[in-house]
């Protein structure tokens, strides 16, 4: 224990998804198998997780990678993927080892169900982000993606809308998206498609957020959940932190006796939040 007597906690619902311990679990056991696999993008958006699994064989690559590799083994991440990786995986004789997440891929399919109904899709998601790009593949690349209401202010659309949501968005500005559009007139069939993993989070981090004199909140910086994970925190005690790694501590941050939560993304490994607080406990 340091001079600083840091009290330090990490929250216990923090840390992977369901969906990415899946991909991860899967990955390394092939990994263990066979001492290399190809992954179509970054198996989970944190770069100290990734920079793991490559150093036991992991392979990214991408799309473009993708259709000059014949006959090998190829991991679809829990994001999902749009119909073209799988149509390109069956000329290439590509093997791929399908970690998506069920929650995506129930999405996936009621897009795709209300696409063939002939329906006016909008997607409330990040624009480029991978679960997105492959929510607009089963429409072939015809719904509407925004990520802020104020994108549709000049865009004509029809009277009839169907709403979807990219699943790791924040309810409350689902539902604030959703009033807005009801205000603007449309007749909205508006599908809550917010993974309850990640909605049960907001939840439950401004209790843990306001239990502590400073907050460090652990996720890389791609990571769109992260992103709406730590501003719960930050709404709830603005003496919150940001960092992807324990480089990124600096003992002027605390004072002596701080009690600090550490907390993380669904793309945030537990191993990672560790290293922080035994960082922190050195101050």
């Amino acid at each position: 224990m340091g001079s600083y007597n840091l009290q330090v906690t990490i929250d216990k619902d923090s840390g992977f998804c369901f969906g990415v311990i899946y991909a991860i679990d899967m990955a390394e056991d092939i990994l263990a198998e066979d001492g290399y696999l190809y992954c179509l993008g970054d198996i989970v958006h944190n770069d100290e997780e990734v920079e793991r699994l490559k150093a036991l064989g992991l392979r990214i690559i991408d799309h473009s990678a993708l259709k000059d590799l014949h006959g090998e083994k190829v991991l679809i991440r829990a994001h999902g993927e749009a119909p073209e990786t799988y149509r390109t995986a069956l000329e290439n004789n590509i093997t791929l080892i399908d970690a998506s997440c069920p929650v995506v891929l129930k999405l996936q399919n009621r897009i795709k169900t209300s696409f063939d109904q002939k329906e006016k899709i909008l997607i409330f998601g990040k624009h480029g982000h991978a679960e997105v790009i492959g929510l607009q593949g089963q429409t072939n690349n015809e719904a509407l993606v925004f990520q802020d209401i104020a994108e549709l202010d000049n865009v004509e659309l029809p009277q009839n809308i169907t709403l979807y949501s990219q699943t790791t968005k924040s309810m409350e500005k689902f539902y604030q998206v959703k009033d807005e559009l009801n205000k603007r007139g449309y007749n909205l069939n508006a599908n809550d498609t917010i993974c309850r993993q990640v909605s049960n989070r907001d939840k439950d981090l401004p209790v843990f957020a306001t239990s502590f004199d400073k907050v460090v909140f652990v996720s890389g910086v791609k990571s769109s959940n992260g992103k709406v994970l730590f501003e719960v925190c930050r709404k709830h005690n603005p003496n919150t932190f940001f960092i992807s790694s324990s480089s990124e501590l600096k003992q002027d941050m605390f004072a002596p006796g701080d009690t600090i939560g550490i907390a993380g993304a669904t793309s945030t490994p537990m191993w990672l939040m560790e290293e922080v607080k035994a960082e922190l406990e050195k101050f």
